[in-house]
């Protein structure tokens, strides 16, 4: 895992590369304009850490479709087989292309006669004989707990939405954004402000709840911590009654243009877990770091540099990628697990999982 995170800034930079060449790419979003041009929605789905990769591909796509254009949306495998949804697009997110309901989700819906496409590692997996086109990230996560697996995806994402704008990916500014937000050692002290807490609650609001998603699922993963990802204005419905001192707290914070709403509901979140006494910590951008105050993050924080080379919605999504996989990774070491084994080590894990 450790390496798989520092191999991202070179590895998103050759995929822009790549992707700027790639064909498929436009031919996946020349159906996602015919989608929009027949008041048809885009579809993606998949299934855990795809699955968050596909809400942030979802977000990226409706940025760059605008109000007036298809809406790009998010399900469950599990439910795109239940519902069968209407949709002029369907795109797939499944790293290594064999997770089966993804799979399955995908087949049903090109029977259907929908479009299908699929953004994996390779074109030599089950997932690359479903689809209709297939988008190849080409670089394999070494790591069980994915790293690679999440950012790769995003970056396809974000190949897409600038097909959308008839505009190009600046392949050094996103290196740049994620060397940048490599800080090891704030991650480091975040990870020993959670020391000693036995479950952790991860909230963000908009696109920042995607990144709190990924983030619960790595810390769980990885870490071998109880976590669960919350939107921010439910955490204040009901889920703090069961909150105590050794409950954490994080709160990711990086949308480039946050409502004061936004804002407020975070300092209030925080505030309710101050006087908890809840350890809390945020991942937030320079620019509204201001905004909190340190005292209500008594756990630390990471602060993300703001560039301004890579814009809106991929800016809070690439900048936040690293910073919660480093959190996790940290914490995996303070808990003193292997953040890639799953748990595999234990018999029940493999028997559970196989």
């Amino acid at each position: 895992m450790t390496e798989m995170i520092a191999a991202e800034p070179a590895l998103a930079e050759r995929l822009v590369q790549r992707l700027t060449r790639d064909d498929v790419v436009d031919r996946v979003a020349s159906l996602v304009r015919e989608a929009g041009a027949n008041g048809r929605s885009v579809l993606l789905t998949g299934a855990g850490t795809s699955e968050h990769a596909a809400m942030g591909i979802a977000e990226l796509l409706n940025e760059a479709l605008g109000v007036r254009a298809a809406t790009a949306f998010t399900l469950p495998p599990l439910d795109v087989l239940r519902r069968k949804p209407a949709a002029g697009l369907v795109i797939g997110v499944s790293h290594e292309g064999g997770t089966q309901m993804t799979n399955e989700a995908l087949a049903e819906m090109r029977n259907m006669g929908v479009p299908t496409a699929l953004i994996t590692v390779s074109d030599r997996s089950p997932g690359a004989q479903i689809a209709d086109s297939l988008i190849q990230t080409e670089e394999q996560d070494e790591s069980w707990c994915h790293t690679i697996g999440y950012l790769s995806p995003l970056v396809a994402g974000m190949a897409l939405a600038s097909r959308l704008r008839r505009s190009a990916v600046d392949a050094q500014a996103v290196r740049a954004l994620l060397e940048v937000t490599t800080d090891a050692r704030s991650a480091a002290s975040v990870a020993a402000g959670l020391t000693g807490i036995d479950r952790l609650i991860v909230a963000g609001a908009g696109v920042d709840y995607v990144a709190a998603r990924e983030m619960a699922l790595k810390v769980s993963e990885g870490a071998r911590l109880p976590a669960s990802a919350l939107e921010l204005e439910t955490v204040m419905h009901g889920h703090l009654a069961a909150a105590t001192r050794w409950t954490g707290i994080v709160v990711v914070l990086t949308a480039d243009m946050p409502s004061g709403t936004t804002i407020a509901r975070a300092r209030r979140v925080l505030g309710a877990a101050r006087v908890l006494g809840m350890p809390a910590a945020a991942i937030v951008t320079d620019s509204l770091a201001a905004e909190i105050d340190p005292a209500d993050t008594p756990a630390g924080r990471v602060v993300l540099p703001h560039t301004g080379r890579v814009p809106g919605v991929a800016a809070s999504l690439i900048g936040s990628a690293v910073s919660l996989q480093l959190v996790a990774e940290r914490l995996a070491r303070a808990r003193s697990v292997n953040p890639d084994t799953l748990g595999r080590e234990d018999p029940a894990q493999v028997t559970a999982h196989a």
